[in-house]
């Protein structure tokens, strides 16, 4: 089955904007993440689909390979030719260019080594807590990757042996051959039958990694992450990708992170949002409550006459800023309560209070309505 496009993965215009796209992605991240959807195969698949088109569509240089070459561009596919950046063989269409112009266009001459290829880059997709979201967490991670072989150095041979010049090719990874036309005498470069291209050759071969020089191995990173970090945020963990090859540097590795809901707060940017329930009795009196957040709970002074919906803000309860000083605030909505399997008692009390009250104008004009509900519920 052929891939879809990755802006029609996320439900974005191939206009859209930086932000426009991590909006997407963290919307659509939340609503398929595993975790949200235990038993759904449907659900995991979305969510690997998702985080595959935000990989490409949130890196500009991945993304512009994408929109001239599709799928095949933002695999490192295309026109992305070894020599140029790439680790592509040009195969034949190096030997055309050998064989009308002289060599010199595969880089494969006499005595010229092969050229070490930086190691593969690794993503790790790690789901942290809101709160470890909000103030930053240092984690143990293990992740399996290709590492140097420790008991050949890399190498590929047997300890006290050396890989040896490969005979055939003077270490050059390709061999020429000469051919005699009409037209004059043409040459044409392949790669060393002998080698496989490497340039050299081991006799005995390391029974550690059987000569590849790289092994398989469960490595523990330690990864921090840093306060303030939300949904698709990325870290770059330089040097911790896979072993290059032929002396070549490591690659990186790149974690992916989904921050799991709480059963009580939201987060809006960098402010923190919770409602809180009171009674309609603390709504009229005022009352003092204790609200959670993220530092604990907090004393929060609750005038009367309070309305449902009446939204107070605590300053500096928030989200730590990512990128700048200080935090977000909490704002807590109040939501007024009304009482359930109320006692013969209190349903009393309550249509006298009614009564009370509906006799206003007539018997006490002069008295405000908290005034009132203080006398029927504190006497």
């Amino acid at each position: 089955m052929s891939k879809r496009d990755y802006y029609e993965v996320l439900g974005v215009p191939r206009t859209a904007s930086e932000d426009e796209v991590k909006k997407a992605y963290k919307k659509l991240a939340k609503k398929y993440h595993p975790d949200l959807n235990p038993d759904s195969r449907t659900a995991e698949e979305k969510f690997k689909e998702i985080n595959e088109a935000y990989e490409v569509l949130s890196d500009t240089e991945k993304r512009s390979r994408y929109d001239q070459f599709g799928h095949a561009g933002a695999n490192g596919g295309g026109f992305d030719f070894g020599g140029f950046g790439g680790g592509a063989d040009f195969g034949g269409f190096g030997d055309i260019f050998d064989m009308f112009f002289g060599g010199g266009f595969s880089g494969g001459g006499a005595g010229q080594r092969p050229a070490a290829q930086r190691g593969a880059d690794l993503r790790l997709d790690l789901s942290i807590s809101f709160e470890e979201a909000a103030f930053g967490v240092e984690k143990d991670v293990e992740i399996p990757r290709m590492e140097s072989c420790e008991v050949c150095g890399g190498s590929g041979a047997e300890p006290g042996t050396r890989p040896q010049t490969c005979p055939l090719c003077g270490g050059s990874g390709k061999v020429k051959s000469a051919q005699s036309t009409p037209f004059g005498q043409f040459q044409t470069v392949k790669t060393c039958h002998r080698c496989h291209g490497a340039g050299t050759i081991i006799e005995k071969v390391c029974k550690h990694c059987g000569g590849s020089g790289r092994v398989k191995k469960q490595r523990k990173i330690h990864v921090k992450i840093p306060a303030g970090v939300d949904s698709g945020s990325r870290l770059r963990i330089s040097n911790e990708g896979e072993a290059g090859t032929l002396g070549g540097p490591p690659g990186d590795l790149y974690v992916y992170l989904t921050v799991r809901s709480h059963q009580v707060f939201k987060r809006e940017n960098d402010d923190v949002i919770c409602e809180f329930p009171i009674s309609f009795v603390q709504a009229a009196l005022g009352c003092e409550v204790e609200v959670p957040t993220l530092d604990g709970k907090i004393k929060l002074t609750v005038p009367e006459g309070t309305q449902t919906g009446t939204s107070f803000r605590m300053r500096g309860r928030g989200i730590t800023k990512l990128r700048g000083y200080g935090r977000g605030d909490q704002h807590v909505k109040v939501r007024v309560v009304t009482p359930t399997n109320l006692t013969e008692e209190q349903k009393k009390m309550l249509q006298d209070f009614g009564s009370h009250f509906s006799g206003d104008q007539q018997s006490d004009k002069g008295k405000g309505f908290f005034n009132k509900v203080k006398d029927a519920f504190m006497g």
